[in-house]
C-alpha cells in the first residue's frame, strides 16, 4: 500500500470532510477536490479493514490448527 496514512487519521479526515459538507462549509470551488479526497480516504480505510480482516482470519485459523494438532505445532 503506497499511502502510509493510518486508518484512524484517514477516518478522522473523512469525518471532517463529511461534517464540512453537512455544515455547508465547502464552497463550489473546493467541492470536487474534497469529494475526490473523500473517495481516496474511503478506499484507504476499506483496504486497511480488508487487510486487517485477512490477518485476523489467518491468526484464528493458525490458532485453530494448533488446537486441533498441538503436537504438530511444536515441530520446527
Amino acid at each position: 500500500m503506497k499511502n502510509k496514512i493510518s486508518y484512524t487519521a484517514a477516518f478522522e479526515e473523512l469525518q471532517a470532510i463529511v461534517s464540512d459538507l453537512e455544515d455547508g462549509e465547502i464552497g463550489v470551488d473546493e467541492l470536487s477536490e474534497k469529494v475526490q479526497r473523500a473517495a481516496e480516504l474511503i478506499r484507504i480505510c476499506k483496504e486497511k479493514l480488508q487487510h486487517t480482516e485477512t490477518d485476523v482470519k489467518k491468526i484464528l485459523s493458525d490458532l485453530e490448527d494448533q488446537t486441533d494438532n498441538p503436537e504438530g505445532s511444536a515441530t520446527t
